[in-house]
């Protein structure tokens, strides 16, 4: 079909044993956007973003959702990109897992976020997700590093972040809510995910998206 001749993302799929990472339709978007308010991604008393955007209030907080979706379809360069996915398990979409870059195709360095509905937390969802993202940046992309942060206090991420390998590099302080929060950074290198290479998961549909990321078919998968 034409959409996903001109837009091939829409063929991209990251497959492990539990769960599947997808580009969502706009159905999709909507979706989330919504299930994002009904089932909510945190508790109100407490921020993990940096961008508050689960702040605002509905229908705001739709509507700016399905924004930000567009926006990155919309500003999608090969030298700056954010590809953010739907996470998928048992048919029912429980969250969304991202990945993004500027100049990649030199720095071969990518960063990632991500969230889960309130019901999916706690179930081991948030690592194999993030597992599959790295599996797509490393293994399929090609990167050399991947950095991701969290602020010191969020226990859960923290908790994905240092199981899959990565090491620390450096803290920053910001505003989160009016009021300083202290920011911790990440990286994991190629090495340390080679150490941990998994052989099953499945990418699909990679390939005719290769330039779309500023890359060749001739890449590693």
């Amino acid at each position: 079909m034409l959409l996903h001749q001109h837009w091939p993302l829409f063929g991209l799929s990251v497959r492990t044993p539990t769960l599947e990472l997808r580009y969502p339709t706009d159905e999709q978007v909507a979706e989330i956007a919504e299930r994002s308010v009904t089932e909510g991604v945190h508790d109100p008393a407490y921020m993990p973003f940096t961008i508050e955007w689960t702040d605002l209030p509905p229908p705001l907080q739709q509507r700016r959702s399905l924004q930000h979706h567009w926006a990155m379809r919309a500003n999608w360069q090969t030298d700056s990109w954010t590809c953010n996915l739907a996470v998928v398990v048992d048919g029912v979409i429980v969250g969304t897992q991202s990945v993004g870059a500027n100049d990649f195709a030199a720095l071969r360095s990518v960063v990632t976020g991500s969230f889960l509905f309130l019901p999916y937390q706690g179930q081991g969802i948030g690592t194999e997700m993030r597992a599959a993202i790295l599996h797509l940046a490393f293994a399929g992309l090609g990167a050399d590093m991947a950095t991701t942060g969290a602020w010191q206090d969020n226990a859960q991420s923290l908790g994905v972040t240092r199981q899959l390998g990565y090491e620390r590099e450096g803290h920053r302080r910001m505003l989160s809510r009016g009021a300083p929060r202290e920011m911790v950074g990440y990286r994991l290198e190629r090495a340390a995910w080679e150490a941990r290479r998994r052989d099953d998961i499945l990418i699909e549909g990679l390939e005719p998206c290769l330039d779309l990321f500023g890359l060749t078919p001739a890449a590693p998968e």
